[in-house]
């Protein structure tokens, strides 16, 4: 096995300078660092954590910690998580390692024991809640963390989130702009963080458009076909007036709404428009719904490369300002929403 002594003797440096030119030190000049991590790749040099953990102070390891659900290894969301996490610390020269913990077990003993060892030098935290104890355990273990989204108002952590307010909230005055005044949300799960932010968008734009805030029709749950076929069921089994439009958190949800419609005998966009949020994760293609449905774009693979970097930004030292990132994202009309009839 290759050694950092086999790499000083071919660069011809010393060990502490060919080491210093690994870990990206400044006083060791830009040519001689690439020249250095060149030669570590022709002799498939790998660096021994421990000896890197003594150097640097950092293992180069970073974390996600998973709980165990019955349908985890095909589950497509939890795949491209990993798998885009993973790709791009690869890139950082940082190793990623998933932890996956029991059903029923508690979160934060692990994170206790996983900080405790001094193995991992940060973690990512996905799915976040409006009073989420990991980030809570993390900010005052003063472990480096990033976010996907955002915890509370004003926070205080690494993150990168879309700006899910203003997308939910154009979403809707762009409904009541055609007419619509019965204007359904299907969210996501109630306590997440990015349900409430797409909830008070929603709201305030039905404030916007002068339509009564005790008229919202909020149903929330995981974003699934199954929530989207029984939710519109639902919504139009009772009693008159029926809701015109829909907003879907999820094509997930879309699809499940465009078969309830179809069974119930109710035209898109005639008698229900259907707007829906594609984070480019069912791998459903929303061009090719019938009719063809509008959506709010913003796909989740353009979440890891932001999410990897802010993560090393912060166990680096890097200041809070640099490592928040709000993503873009683009509106796309299509045939499944229009004025409603009269």
């Amino acid at each position: 096995m290759t050694t950092l002594k086999d790499v000083a003797k071919k660069a011809g440096l010393s060990i502490t300078q060919t080491s210093r030119a690994l870990n990206d030190h400044s006083d060791v000049s830009a040519a001689t660092r690439e020249r250095v991590k060149e030669i570590a790749l022709t002799l498939q040099y790998r660096p021994n954590l421990s000896a890197r953990k003594l150097v640097s102070g950092r293992s180069g390891l970073v974390g996600l910690v998973v709980p165990r659900t019955k349908d985890l290894a095909s589950d497509g969301l939890f795949i491209e998580v990993v798998s885009g996490l993973s790709t791009e610390f690869s890139l950082r020269d940082m190793q990623f390692v998933l932890h996956v913990t029991q059903p029923e077990e508690p979160i934060i003993p692990v994170y206790k024991r996983l900080v405790g060892n001094g193995a991992i030098d940060g973690f990512v935290l996905i799915d976040p809640r409006e009073d989420d104890r990991r980030a809570a355990f993390l900010s005052k273990a003063k472990v480096p963390f990033v976010v996907h989204g955002r915890i509370g108002p004003n926070p205080k952590h690494a993150y990168f989130d879309i700006d899910n307010e203003k997308i939910f909230r154009g979403i809707t005055r762009h409904l009541s702009a055609l007419g619509h005044r019965r204007i359904v949300l299907l969210n996501g799960i109630e306590d997440r963080t990015y349900a409430e932010a797409r909830s008070c968008g929603y709201r305030h734009a039905l404030v916007d458009s002068r339509i009564d805030p005790s008229e919202a029709i909020i149903r929330s749950g995981a974003m699934t076909e199954s929530f989207g076929l029984i939710s519109t069921v639902d919504l139009f089994s009772g009693p008159e007036p029926r809701p015109t439009a829909i907003i879907c958190g999820s094509v997930r949800i879309a699809k499940g709404v465009y078969q309830a419609l179809n069974a119930l005998g109710l035209s898109i966009p005639r008698d229900v428009s259907v707007f829906a949020h594609d984070d480019h994760i069912a791998q459903i293609q929303t061009e090719a719904f019938y009719p063809a449905l509008s959506v709010t774009d913003a796909p989740m693979r353009d979440s890891w490369k932001p999410l990897a970097a802010c993560l090393e930004g912060a166990i680096s030292g890097a200041p809070l300002s640099e490592l928040q990132v709000v993503g873009p994202y683009r509106t796309i009309l299509r045939q499944s929403t229009a004025a409603p009839c009269q």
